[in-house]
């Protein structure tokens, strides 16, 4: 597998599901998209092993470039929960956020869903462009509320999350 830094969005991007030797690869694409959380590299492999219908690997020149953690909420099968979303630094600006989650929506696993869902803090202004962007994109509704709060869910040591709904109107076909 090449380096992050050698990839320049130059070839075909292609989206497939991971498989358990990505995990490595994507628990480095993480680490090299601050501000992202970092989770244990054995957290990205049981994402890519376990998760891996609801997960998106974007490959480009034999590199991952792109990586959407997500899942099907265990009380709802009709929501999809986007868990993370990393782009690296040298595939931005050319639409692939929007281009995974879309991916990801045209499974046949996540076609049925009536809604995506993520949490964003209030000054994270690039997730917000990505999932306005994809909900503006998929003729989808878009609402937020205060999730995890500061005080009563991370000790004052996190910035509120706030759960971010888009409820499609329809659902999006599936490709597979």
């Amino acid at each position: 597998m090449q380096t992050l830094q050698s990839v320049k969005p130059k070839g075909t991007v292609t989206f497939r599901k991971p498989v358990r030797e990505d995990g490595a690869d994507i628990w480095e694409l993480i680490r090299a998209c601050k501000p992202l959380d970092e989770n244990s590299m054995y957290a990205n492999l049981l994402q890519s092993d376990h998760f891996r219908d609801t997960c998106v690997v974007a490959e480009m020149d034999g590199a991952i470039i792109g990586w959407i953690s997500a899942y099907l909420l265990p009380q709802d099968a009709e929501s999809v929960f986007v868990w993370q979303v990393a782009v690296s630094q040298d595939a931005r600006g050319i639409g692939l956020g929007t281009r995974m989650l879309e991916a990801l929506m045209r499974r046949d696993e996540t076609v049925d869903a009536k809604r995506m869902q993520t949490t964003i803090t209030l000054d994270n202004d690039a997730s917000w462009a990505l999932f306005r962007k994809f909900a503006a994109q998929s003729g989808a509704d878009l609402s937020s509320e205060a999730h995890f709060t500061r005080d009563t869910h991370f000790q004052g040591e996190h910035a509120t999350e706030h759960m971010v709904t888009i409820a499609f109107r329809e659902a999006l076909k599936s490709v597979a």
